[in-house]
């Protein structure tokens, strides 16, 4: 056994002592050690040795003694893990109306759609179903200097591959007259104004609730500076301001901003309008005559729950239920647009598809299935506890997914030759899966094989191997050539089983492997790691983005003819 095994399986003893009241026994540690590493089944005998000795001495020292190793050695053991609070489907919903529940999303195009997008979809879609209700898409447009097409056909293209369906597609652009005539009343009632005061006034009068002059302005000085808006003023020189509270706790109601001047051209209305509503303005009209009933979306609008509601009964509109969720993030994987674009400008990741990245197109492109996300997504339910998950909660989900589906087929990393003699056949025909009737695929070989280079390591002159779906094989020689030679056909459990790839018509392909993109605040730069692997022939006909178990290494999904990117496990 080697050193490295060695530790990890003093960890995991140390670990189930420590929280067994300072006892242990062999076979859970066994079975740990065989759920992590399932290369070690066939060397049961071999390391049962050493984990008894290993379990016999953690087990000799106190609870004091256990602990003080624990610290010194292995200190992430004694660090609480998050758990993330699951349950089956979504909370009902009080005093509603079967068929008459509206929900919505309504994405920014200003980037490409993540996992956090995906959890805003799947909770209003699944409350609009589950009340056989209407569901809108609803494309929040009003900044023409983020926005651009490409993103509006990315986010289209990602909640088409969620599955999810919509029965009205809208641009909250489609009413810009609307804002105009609601922000008209408003400035007519006495309940907005236009501020011409500097950016860092208001800041600074904000901060310190102070009214500013502007406010004071009456109704007929507000219309003329209305139109100024819309054809001297330039961007910055004034905006339109809700009259809120300037003394609120909460700093959103002090007097926000309703309307802004932004010249960049829009993506679908060109520069047909120069003044634009803020997002608290726009979505309190648009949910509103959309007749929405139930908005959801991420904790972090909470606050302007207030200034939306008080915004409608200004107005005298209909006011929709507000609900709230926690944001969807995976540990090392940020979602911010600010973190990922300088990411891709700076070639660290290739493009918003990095199978390191949590949006949608990289989490498609690494082999997770739309059905592992809604179902990792309704686990979670409608909590607001921050939901910062480790990646495998979601791989836990997709492999329920895949496994049933996954082809078997051989690969062999850090591949050494070894020669197979006495071999009585020029083929086999080797099952496509386990368990499920995916049928047997037909393998032409000769003596000549490739085996990986770990499998190498663990075997010795004089001892037998198994080659997967062949024979066994004695090795009779070990060094820089390895030779051996077919002996009975007998399978043992003590004989180590190993898959194989045949010289004759192995396919070289380059395997991407990704790993966590951020070590706490530190970009990752071991993070994607490319391994050059031999396969089998059949490779080639599979699919392109179909998924594949490579046997003793887990799942991954072809990307190309000549690539393949891990899944997981």
């Amino acid at each position: 056994m080697n050193e490295e095994l060695k530790i990890e399986i003093r960890k995991m003893a140390l670990q189930n002592a420590f929280e067994h009241e300072g006892e242990t026994r062999d076979k859970i540690i066994l079975g740990k050690i065989l759920g992590t590493k399932p290369e070690f089944r066939t060397k049961v005998k071999e390391i049962s040795k050493d984990i008894s000795e290993i379990v016999a001495n953690v087990n000799s020292l106190s609870i004091d003694e256990q602990e003080k190793e624990i610290k010194e050695k292995f200190p992430e053991i004694l660090i609480p893990k998050e758990k993330i609070e699951q349950r089956e489907g979504l909370p009902e919903l009080k005093d509603v109306i079967q068929g008459k529940v509206v929900t919505r999303f309504p994405p920014e195009p200003n980037g490409y759609p993540h996992i956090g997008h995906a959890k805003a979809a799947i909770i209003n879609s699944e409350y609009a179903k589950m009340y056989d209700g209407k569901f809108i898409l609803r494309m929040d447009d009003t900044n023409p200097e983020a926005e651009r097409m490409e993103y509006h056909a990315a986010i289209k293209v990602g909640l088409e591959w969620l599955g999810i369906k919509f029965d009205k597609i809208k641009s909250t652009s489609d009413d810009m007259q609307i804002f105009y005539d609601k922000g008209i009343e408003l400035i007519n009632s006495g309940k907005a104004y236009i501020c011409t005061c500097k950016r860092e006034d208001i800041s600074k009068n904000r901060r310190e609730r102070k009214a500013c002059k502007c406010s004071m302005g009456d109704i007929d000085k507000n219309n003329k500076n209305w139109t100024k808006m819309q054809e001297k003023f330039k961007p910055g020189d004034a905006i339109v301001r809700f009259r809120g509270d300037m003394k609120a706790d909460n700093a959103v109601m002090r007097d926000p901003v309703l309307f802004r001047i932004i010249e960049g051209k829009h993506y679908t209305l060109g520069e047909r309008y120069r003044i634009w509503p803020s997002y608290d303005f726009a979505v309190a009209i648009e949910d509103s005559i959309d007749g929405v009933t139930h908005a959801f979306r991420s904790k972090e609008f909470e606050l302007r729950k207030e200034l939306i509601d008080t915004i409608l009964d200004a107005l005298g509109m209909r006011k929709p239920y507000q609900g709230f969720f926690s944001r969807l993030e995976f540990k090392g994987m940020p979602i911010s647009k600010r973190i990922i674009k300088p990411l891709i400008e700076e070639g660290k990741v290739s493009w918003y598809d990095d199978p390191r990245l949590p949006t949608l197109e990289a989490l498609r492109r690494r082999g997770i299935k739309p059905e592992a996300i809604r179902k990792f997504i309704m686990s979670l339910g409608l909590t607001k506890a921050n939901t910062l998950a480790p990646f495998d909660a979601l791989e836990a989900f997709n492999r329920k997914f895949v496994d049933g589906d996954s082809k078997r087929l051989f690969m062999v990393k850090d591949a050494k030759k070894i020669t197979v003699k006495n071999l009585t056949m020029s083929f086999v025909e080797v099952s496509n899966h386990p368990v499920n009737e995916m049928g047997k695929r037909r393998i032409e070989i000769d003596e000549n094989f490739y085996i990986s280079g770990d499998d190498v390591q663990n075997i010795q002159e004089g001892e037998q191997i198994r080659l997967l779906g062949l024979s066994n094989v004695l090795i009779t020689k070990k060094g820089e050539e390895i030779i051996g030679e077919c002996v009975n056909d007998e399978e043992s459990a003590q004989i180590p089983k190993i898959q194989w790839v045949s010289q004759k018509n192995a396919h070289q392909i380059k395997l991407i492997i990704p790993k966590t993109l951020f070590n706490g605040d530190e970009f990752n730069e071991n993070s994607l790691e490319e391994l050059d692997v031999y396969t089998e022939p059949h490779y080639l006909e599979l699919k392109e983005g179909e998924e594949v178990q490579f046997v003793r290494f887990g799942y991954c999904r072809k990307d190309s003819q000549n690539q393949a990117i891990f899944t997981h496990k």
